[in-house]
């Protein structure tokens, strides 16, 4: 098998992400059932709401910090106005205090992640890290996490991560489609983008999946289209699809 290049994403894939979205939205719910006690609302009802506005923010600018912050101070003056009941400032600085902390946390990776990303490398192949989000918050991530070593300068950040993006960075880097890959969580951002781009996917499921992730798959696979449990899968998944090709070739 000739050398073939990687592109990981990072959140999600590589380190934990979504979980501390969805500790500080069960946090937010249970503000707000506490501000507006006896109200007729539900948990439920606060959670779509700001799951609504967050996504509004993300498809209109894409990722960026504040979005998450202001989905929640939205969602809460939201539902003020429709129970016609006050808003207070100490409330929204709490929100805002919130939904800035998910920046905040210790950054855990994956399973496997170094030793997975170590074995791909000893075996030839080019790591390179395309994800999405504000420039200063990625790159605080993979410093912390010690990334850089696999990735050196390969690493692409964009707030809109879309099929565009994705044929921009396969364009101005000259990688070849059919010995390139795309390895995420999202099927929305990762996976679909790599299909319609005409090059490798695989998709391995977040243990906390973002609903905005969630999509189905509208395209015909030009090459690989896999799925694996786990990170330490990746390297025996690719041989194995080079494999079972040069067998089918014979």
């Amino acid at each position: 098998m000739e050398r073939q290049i990687l592109l990981f994403d990072l959140d999600d894939t590589l380190i934990h992400c979504n979980k501390y979205f969805l500790e500080a939205i069960d946090a937010f719910a249970d503000m707000l059932l506490t501000w507006f006690d006896g109200a007729n609302v539900s948990v439920d009802e606060i959670k779509d709401k700001q799951h609504e506005l967050d996504l509004s923010y993300v498809e209109k600018e894409g990722f960026v910090p504040s979005h998450f912050p202001q989905s929640l101070e939205m969602t809460y003056r939201w539902f003020a106005e429709r129970l016609d009941m006050p808003t207070e400032d100490s409330h929204i600085e709490q929100l805002r205090r919130l939904g800035m902390s998910v920046y905040e946390k210790e950054i855990e990776s994956y399973p496997h992640m170094n030793e997975t990303l170590l074995e791909l490398q000893d075996e030839g192949h080019l790591l390179c890290l395309y994800t999405g989000g504000d420039a200063l918050v990625q790159q605080k991530k993979i410093e912390q996490i010690g990334l850089r070593r696999f990735f050196k300068d390969r690493i692409f950040i964009e707030r809109h991560k879309d099929v565009h993006a994705l044929a921009r960075i396969l364009q101005r880097e000259r990688f070849p489609l059919a010995s390139t890959w795309m390895i995420g969580n999202s099927i929305r951002t990762d996976i679909v983008p790599a299909l319609k781009n005409g090059i490798h996917a695989i998709h391995i499921p977040a243990e906390k999946e973002w609903s905005f992730n969630i999509v189905p798959v509208d395209v015909e696979p030009r090459g690989a289209y896999l799925a694996v449990k786990q990170l330490k899968n990746i390297p025996l998944a690719i041989k194995q699809y080079w494999d079972c090709c040069l067998r089918r070739n014979v």
